[in-house]
């Protein structure tokens, strides 16, 4: 997992500058989801950066919670779907890196636009229903953010996925307990996430730490064993938001601002360059 592990402390340089640069974006989510989306491009997923929008053949990813898409650029750049350099125009004029994906910008890797949160669900559900209707054996995997739950159209998606017995997908909650607002147990309490899961018919599995990247490839590689089971699977991952940077871990008020000067510089200090920053 060596690799894997340098690869995230890269990733994690690579957020902290894109956001620092425009001072825009949000680097509390994408550092916190850094470890889980290394892991899946780098080692679980079997995917093509050459880009095929169709997607026939292999996994595919759609991230749902779009203002992570730091992150998401990041490890999209360094997997091979566009050059690395790329990463210093986020968030520019007439960038292909929007703050949130978009698909007209035709960034090689994005298959939807997430701007609006509690969509990623049914997308992810519809890709999942066409690789069964086209015999295609490829696995589904989308990443949601726990406020994100908010929203009822996933609910409404959850409740469809496991009446119509889609097993070729493999969810993610990131479980960091923060939103833009605040902690998610004052804004909206999101209860017994577990459980409301299992009440609707989803195969759970718990990642309680999704910042280990042993573990995130050891429960990825479990969820995959479930596949084809008759069940829609989730995986409620325990992270940090920020994690990595020491003044960023645990609270809200990363979600969405960017460090000044001094503070990246305590950032990267904290993040062992491996692979070049652009």
């Amino acid at each position: 997992m060596t690799n894997l592990k340098e690869t995230a402390s890269q990733v994690r340089r690579d957020i902290v500058r894109m956001v620092h640069t425009v001072q825009s974006g949000h680097p509390g989510g994408s550092l916190g989801c850094a470890d889980y989306l290394t892991a899946l491009y780098f080692s679980v997923m079997k995917h093509d950066p050459s880009f095929n929008m169709n997607g026939e053949g292999e996994d595919l990813f759609f991230l749902s919670n779009g203002h992570i898409s730091p992150v998401f650029y990041s490890v999209l750049a360094r997997s091979g779907y566009f050059p690395i350099q790329e990463l210093s125009t986020f968030r520019k004029l007439n960038s292909r890196l929007q703050g949130h994906p978009t698909t007209h910008e035709h960034l090689p890797g994005v298959r939807i636009a997430s701007g609006s949160l509690g969509q990623g669900m049914s997308v992810a559900l519809g890709a999942a229903l066409a690789k069964k209707l086209n015999k295609d054996a490829n696995i589904i995997y989308s990443l949601h953010g726990d406020g994100e739950l908010d929203e009822g159209q996933n609910w409404e998606a959850i409740l469809f996925a496991a009446h119509k017995k889609v097993d070729n997908l493999i969810a993610a909650i990131d479980w960091n307990g923060q939103q833009i607002d605040g902690p998610t147990a004052k804004v909206m309490n999101l209860g017994d996430l577990a459980g409301k899961f299992e009440a609707f018919g989803w195969e759970v599995i718990h990642l309680d730490k999704g910042n280990d990247m042993d573990e995130i490839v050891k429960i990825l590689t479990h969820a995959k064993s479930l596949i084809g089971n008759g069940k829609p699977i989730v995986i409620l991952m325990k992270t940090e938001m920020g994690k990595g940077v020491d003044f960023m871990e645990g609270s809200h008020e990363w979600h969405g601002i960017a460090p000044n000067d001094e503070q990246l510089q305590k950032a990267l200090a904290q993040l062992p360059e491996t692979m070049g920053d652009y």
